[in-house]
């Protein structure tokens, strides 16, 4: 890795530790030692205002509106079919993604688990956020697994197990903050540098510059192949997973080459 790729990402690793910290009162990071794996809060907070970060877009912090202008169906542009309840946005109806893309960005998702006590796997509150509809960073309740495997919360699906097992049991809301850098190309188009990617869940970080190796198994027939660009996307999985305080922050490739 060259020294200013070194650089960029320890800037991004900064920014993602600046913002976690804004949240730091609302998502103090909880111990899993000996939790009960049906344990469940009775006790959701109430639905937080999105960060006040400079050039951060909003894309549902619990207007109707929000889903409306800025969220489709997965495949084609139609509506978003997911309601809306208490301020936050319930998995419903199939896939969504918003109606932007991106290239470099640090994304905020906040997302409370359903109770599922007799569920098992990944049919207990499995959802995901994908980065260009093509990388899944895993959602599933995963509270109290000693040691997380690569289909767990937290994990790049498939590919990259969690650091260490952030979660809250369920209906607690939980958060990501994801800084995603794109594949580079050269003047040919052939990809030269992988996606990467680092996860703050929690406040605590469970991906650390992270390589993405290819995709997922999340994207659709014409997102195959690794982009400069894609649109973020929230899995429907058949699970009543909420999702809060969504925006993104794009980034630049870089910041000034001068001293």
């Amino acid at each position: 890795m060259s020294r200013l790729m070194a650089l960029q990402w320890l800037a991004a690793a900064a920014l993602c530790s600046a913002v976690v910290g804004l949240y730091a009162g609302s998502h103090a990071p909880q111990s899993a030692a000996n939790p009960a794996r049906t344990t469940a809060s009775a006790h959701a907070a109430p639905p937080a205002p999105p960060g006040r970060v400079p050039g951060a877009i909003v894309l549902f912090s619990g207007k109707p509106e929000e889903l409306r202008n800025n969220w489709t169906r997965r495949s084609g542009n139609q509506p978003a079919a997911w309601k809306i309840k208490d301020g936050a946005m319930v998995a419903g109806g199939g896939d969504i993604v918003t109606r932007q893309e991106f290239q470099d960005f640090l994304l905020h998702v906040e997302f409370k688990e359903p109770y599922m006590p007799n569920a098992h796997g990944q049919e207990r509150g499995n959802s995901g956020v994908g980065l260009h509809s093509r990388y899944e960073i895993q959602i599933l309740d995963s509270y109290g697994i000693a040691d997380p495997g690569s289909g767990d919360c937290g994990a790049v699906y498939g590919q990259a197990a969690p650091l260490s097992n952030a979660c809250k049991p369920p209906l607690q809301w939980q958060s990501y903050d994801i800084a995603f850098r794109a594949s580079r190309f050269d003047a040919a188009g052939k990809v030269v540098e992988n996606p990467r990617v680092t996860v703050f869940q929690n406040g605590i970080p469970v991906q650390n510059n992270q390589e993405i190796k290819g995709m997922t198994g999340i994207q659709l027939s014409q997102y195959r192949e690794m982009a400069k660009t894609g649109p973020i996307l929230l899995q429907d999985h058949g699970m009543p997973v909420e999702f809060r305080s969504v925006w993104v922050l794009p980034l630049p490739p870089h910041g000034a080459l001068h001293y």
